[in-house]
């Protein structure tokens, strides 16, 4: 989805912040029972070095809950299947950035 769609969006059920890496984040959302990626409006996938400009586009929308995800890149180190369940989800504080 991109990021001039979202905007669009007055509701979304579920916010998430991907920790790709040492303060470097992807945006994805869930609306309904489907996740989407939000890209750039020229279609690169959008990635911030600041948390807090990402959950800023979500000022004055309804958000259900916004969380911050993290992936273990280390899962075959310790015989567990590449990506499988072994993600980390932490709640945000306040989503309302007011």
């Amino acid at each position: 989805m991109q990021l001039k769609e979202l905007k669009k969006i007055p509701h979304i059920d579920k916010v998430k912040l991907h920790s790709l890496e040492s303060n470097l984040y992807q945006l994805s959302v869930i609306i309904g029972d489907k996740e989407e990626y939000i890209t750039t409006n020229e279609g690169r996938f959008l990635t911030s070095h600041n948390k807090l400009d990402l959950q800023a586009l979500f000022k004055g929308k309804s958000v259900g809950s916004m969380v911050l995800c993290h992936q273990s890149a280390y899962d075959e180190m310790v015989g567990q299947p590449i990506g499988v369940g072994n993600a980390l989800e932490v709640p945000l504080g306040n989503t309302d950035l007011a």
